[in-house]
């Protein structure tokens, strides 16, 4: 049987003259559907690119609320019929998604806003639209001499106001794997930080989901924890003792990437929605409270409430090869779920 898509019947309808009699036509005509992450990006992107979006470009956005994996595996799922048009990935999902062949290559002379991106952070089929940076939280009225390196957290004072989370969000992952460092390990030999982790286990404030981390800083039951400088202003925001410290090695910092699905039924609308994404104008809105992202646009004048000076910053810290962490991260969620969670 042959099946027809809608981007099919479309063209179809249009050579007859029927286009605009069909229902949602005109929609599609200036339309997409995004992939959004729930919670803070999905009210973000509501409320600040949709807006913006229709404002200058008079295309609609339709957001499919999904976390990274979940929208891979949505679209694999779709067999060749994406069900949006853009993913919001991070770097672990984003690997994956690209050797999976899930994403059309980008066309930079699509980007009126490329030429305000700092270089490499646009690729052949990625488009950076926010940083992440990583490090350490801590409250400062508990500890006026914060901890200063990874291996600090394992000691007293600190360890016993530690808050410990596993591998399954990306900032908990690229932190154990610094820590592992701090012992000795690597990427490829993560016994130090397993070994580091059942020792603190008996001694730590709290073993949490990530989800559940900041509400335990919040209500005091934590004074140490590591995680992005997202989560540091938005409690501060909130009036919460908190301050953000850059290990002796350096903060972490990881891009989220903007891609268009493979055979997306709405390309031109899905580039006008990238290129609002990374403007200036956008970019400017988010990383003001509540949503404190750290914006990506040279032209974008940098908040005084992140905990970064200059986006120069961000070429000097840490990063990681997302290709040799995705193959062992499932062995390592459920290794930590076994013997610290347990």
């Amino acid at each position: 049987m042959t099946q027809m898509n809608r981007r099919d019947l479309l063209a179809g309808a249009g050579a007859l003259g029927l286009a605009a009699a069909l229902p949602g036509y005109a929609r599609a005509a200036g339309s997409l559907t995004a992939a959004i992450y729930p919670g803070t990006w999905e009210e973000a992107y509501r409320g600040v690119v949709a807006p913006i979006l229709k404002k200058n470009f008079g295309v609609d956005v339709a957001f499919d609320a999904l976390f990274a994996v979940d929208q891979v595996a949505k679209v694999r799922a779709a067999r060749g019929v994406p069900p949006f048009d853009c993913f919001v990935l991070d770097p672990g999902p984003a690997a994956a998604a690209m050797q999976a062949g899930l994403f059309e290559p980008i066309d930079i002379k699509k980007l009126s806003n490329a030429a305000k991106v700092p270089k490499g952070l646009i690729t052949s089929h990625a488009v950076t639209c926010n940083a992440q940076v990583v490090g350490i939280a801590y409250n400062p009225k508990k500890f006026p001499n914060p901890p200063k390196t990874w291996a600090d957290l394992f000691k007293s004072p600190y360890v016993e106001r530690l808050g410990l989370t596993g591998f399954q969000t990306t900032f908990g992952t690229v932190s154990l794997i610094e820590m592992a460092k701090a012992f000795g390990g690597s990427e490829a030999d993560m016994e130090p930080i397993f070994k580091a982790l059942k020792e603190a286990v008996p001694k730590v404030a709290a073993i949490s989901t990530p989800a559940a981390l900041p509400g335990l800083f919040q209500q005091g039951q934590v004074d140490i924890m590591y995680g992005n400088t997202n989560t540091v202003a938005i409690l501060k925001g909130r009036g919460v003792d908190i301050a953000y410290i850059a290990p002796e090695s350096g903060s972490i910092t990881f891009q989220t990437t903007l891609h268009i699905v493979k055979g997306a039924e709405n390309v031109d609308a899905a580039y006008k929605y990238i290129d609002t994404a990374i403007s200036p104008e956008v970019q400017t809105a988010l990383q003001n409270a509540p949503y404190n992202m750290v914006p990506i646009n040279t032209e974008t004048v940098l908040a005084p409430t992140l905990d970064i000076k200059s986006l120069d910053e961000l070429s000097k810290m840490v990063t990681h090869d997302w290709t040799k962490i995705n193959p062992q991260r499932a062995a390592w969620i459920e290794r930590f779920n076994k013997e610290i969670t347990k």
